[in-house]
């Protein structure tokens, strides 16, 4: 019978046996946290502690929930049948079905997907007169999810938890957004939580049965939990006095890295509070990585302040290995060269190429990288997200500069004519396509004669019209074109005025910020080419390189998309200030977000088994802009016995080391900003003939009438009336007094 236990060290057997009363397992990466929960759910039923029906086990993903099955069927010798094991969705809709009525529903209930949502949100949105241009569905749809995911329901959202999004309407549309699910007989993912909990909140009869039906509770990945997820569990552990309370959470407090999914931190923190009594057992051998990488992650770790605290050791005995690589290079393309031939190195001394990984901090930093891979041969793929040019908002502003380049593009015209939203219909898409045949011309031109002779209406005509009046005055700052990559300041002008920038600006989901880096990005790109048209065939030859499937490639991922996997040699870039950690994250989340960026980096040194290479860039390009960059203050915290310096910028950290106490390895939270030089700055340069100096009053077609209040070269600073302040070239205003 104990056969089972046979395979665990001490501090797993510990987890395994103490089945009486509250249990926090602290699994540190690599320690054995899979093995160590399905054998304790094993071990229960083996030791005819429970009923299987009798174990409620959690996990956070599908697959997590199959693979519990199937080793705990391996235990057993025999199919694992009538579990309640599964994710946290799918238990409490399961439950839902059993007790709908207390919450207007019936057991027949309907889940809505993402569509069906987002369709009726917006038929309340309408009732409620709130403009969808200016408060977007699926930031109202965030708004609400958010509540959902407190555990709120409409008459539970206080003042201080309501929202301004909707104009101050947020809290009456998502009262009658529930009215109208009910009315539906249906409920959206986030109801299946948060009916329940309110079913257990008010149903002492219902919150008891499920008090004698489940005997022990299993809780995996339990640092990743949010509000409503840790109110539902600790409503069903949470018995009377006298009564068992045998939940075990396994987690680890210092890999949660989901808060901007609403995960909480604090709710594995105060287990011990929640819980009186707690037993805490900590796994703190590692199974997967060198003493050095061990380490180093400690070192860097233990700078948190918000932990239970353990400490990683090998669990093999096995004190060898490679310190960590730092590498400090002078930009962010030699950083990609750099790792380019670390990983033909390694591929020629037989490293196979699917045990490396390329691990960023954000999304954008993955196109450096691939397109040198690309100019390598080196196969690869991007693990959790779809390659950089493959993007939606990289697809879509390459049409518009495609469309600007070449007016011929059906394809490119009917990808952007209402990206953003113009009104354009499927009336108006058919008379510009009857247009175009009959006429034997472009999309393009036959919106020019539609609009020419007034065959188009409203609020098509205006869009349409601003949108071809947007193209023209690009593809003429491009002809006559000027000193520096103009084509650069052009594309910019081209997705600000398209008012696409605009759209993702005002797009509330947890993606918009990574897609307006993503077009940063993409706009840093245009910088190395010399003209727009060279740099569009650039991206159809990358587009060709096709994924070939079932061959040994690299993995390239973000840091959050890395957890839970392990590779051989693991590269780490781009560790610098203002990128990791994420200056918007510090902007935005103070401390609290400081220390789970340094878990995230906990996170990336800790997938490398046997060799993990860090690098920073003393100088890298953002937008077009070139930007000095400050080593990552995580550098400084890593040991440095642990650590070996090489590259062409290496001395970088040792200056850091010297300078004044503003940046000796202690950086205030608020670190200053580096100074920001424009790619396409000219020196010395004679101001031009026409110039509009400061103060003269013009007019620009999108943002109406404004007064300059700087500029250099063909740019100009200028404060709009209605739009604000907005940088933008001279050939695209006009002195005001033109216009009379």
């Amino acid at each position: 019978m104990n056969d089972h236990l046979e395979r665990l060290n001490p501090e797993q057997r510990e987890a395994v046996e103490s089945l009486d009363g509250p249990l926090l397992v602290l699994a540190g990466a690599g320690t054995g946290k899979t093995r160590v929960l399905t054998t304790r759910f094993a071990h229960i039923l083996m030791s005819n502690r429970a009923f299987p029906s009798q174990v409620l086990a959690v996990t956070f993903t599908n697959k997590a929930a199959r693979e519990m099955r199937e080793r705990v069927g391996a235990i057993l010798g025999r199919p694992a049948e009538g579990l309640w094991l599964g994710t946290f969705h799918a238990l409490c809709a399961r439950m839902l079905r059993r007790h709908a009525e207390y919450v207007g529903l019936s057991s027949s209930f309907t889940i809505l997907d993402t569509d069906d949502q987002l369709r009726l949100l917006k038929q309340v949105m309408e009732l409620h007169r709130i403009d969808p241009k200016r408060w977007p569905p699926p930031g109202m749809m965030g708004a609400i999810q958010r509540w959902k995911d407190r555990g709120l329901t409409p008459d539970r959202v206080t003042p201080a938890e309501d929202t301004d999004f909707g104009g101050g309407k947020a809290r009456q549309v998502y009262a009658d957004y529930q009215a109208r699910l009910r009315d539906l007989n249906a409920a959206d993912f986030g109801d299946l939580m948060l009916h329940i909990v309110e079913i257990l909140r008010t149903r002492p009869d219902v919150l008891a049965q499920y008090h004698r039906t489940f005997r022990f509770i299993l809780v995996d990945e339990y640092q990743d939990t949010n509000t409503i997820q840790y109110l539902w569990l600790r409503l069903l552990a949470q018995k009377a006095p006298g009564e068992p309370q045998n939940i075990c959470c396994v987690g680890d407090d210092d890999q949660s890295i989901y808060s901007w999914r609403g995960a909480e931190v604090e709710n594995i923190l105060r287990f011990e509070k929640d819980f009186p009594g707690a037993r805490i057992v900590r796994l703190e051998s590692n199974y997967r990585s060198t003493a050095p990488i061990l380490a180093a992650a400690a070192g860097l770790i233990a700078h948190n302040e918000g932990r239970l605290g353990k400490t990683l050791r090998p669990g093999r005995n096995d004190a060898s290995g490679e310190k960590l690589l730092v590498l400090g290079v002078w930009d962010s393309d030699e950083e990609a060269r750099a790792v380019g031939e670390r990983i033909e190195q390694l591929h020629r001394e037989r490293h196979p190429l699917s045990e490396m990984a390329i691990l960023v901090r954000a999304g954008f930093q993955t196109r450096a990288f691939e397109e040198r891979l690309i100019t390598l041969g080196i196969p690869y793929r991007v693990i959790g997200g779809v390659r950089f040019y493959e993007r939606a908002e990289i697809r879509d502003a390459m049409a518009y500069m495609r469309i600007m380049h070449q007016p011929a593009d059906d394809l490119a015209f009917e990808r952007i004519v209402n990206t953003p939203r113009r009104g354009v219909g499927d009336a108006a898409m058919q008379m510009l396509h009857t247009t175009a045949r009959t006429h034997r011309i472009p999309l393009a031109a036959a919106t020019l004669q539609l609009l020419a002779e007034g065959s188009l209406k409203g609020r098509v005509r205006e869009g349409l019209g601003q949108l071809m009046a947007c193209l023209a005055r690009g593809r003429e700052a491009l002809a006559r074109g000027g000193e520096g990559p103009i084509h650069v300041a052009v594309v910019e002008t081209l997705l600000d005025e398209s008012g696409y920038t605009e759209m993702w600006k005002k797009d509330k989901s947890a993606e918009a910020p990574g897609r307006l880096d993503n077009l940063k990005e993409l706009v840093r790109a245009l910088a190395d080419f010399e003209t727009l048209g060279g740099f569009l065939e650039h991206v159809s030859l990358v587009m060709e390189n096709e994924e070939q499937a079932g061959t040994d490639r690299v993995n390239l991922m973000t840091l959050h998309g890395a957890k839970g996997l392990e590779f051989d040699t693991v590269f780490l870039p781009g560790w610098e200030e203002g990128v990791f950690p994420s200056q918007r994250s510090l902007d935005e989340g103070g401390n609290k977000a400081l220390e789970e960026e340094r878990r995230l980096a906990y996170v990336g040194i800790t997938r490398a088994r046997k060799r993990a290479i860090l690098s920073h860039a003393a100088n890298r390009r953002i937008y077009a802009n070139w930007q000095s960059s400050i080593p990552s203050r995580f550098l400084d915290e890593i040991p440095a016995e642990h650590v070996e310096q090489a590259g062409t910028a290496s001395l970088a950290r040792e200056q850091l080391r010297s300078a004044p106490p503003v940046f000796g390895g202690q950086f205030p939270l608020m670190a200053k900003r580096p100074r920001v030089v424009e790619a396409w700055e000219q020196p010395g340069r004679p101001p031009r003939e026409n110039a509009l100096p400061v103060g003269t009053r013009v007019f620009h077609q999108k943002f109406g009438y404004g007064t300059v209040t700087g500029g250099e070269d063909n740019k100009l600073d200028v404060e709009f009336e209605k739009a604000g302040f907005k940088r933008v070239l001279d050939s695209y205003v006009e002195p005001a007094g033109a216009r009379s």
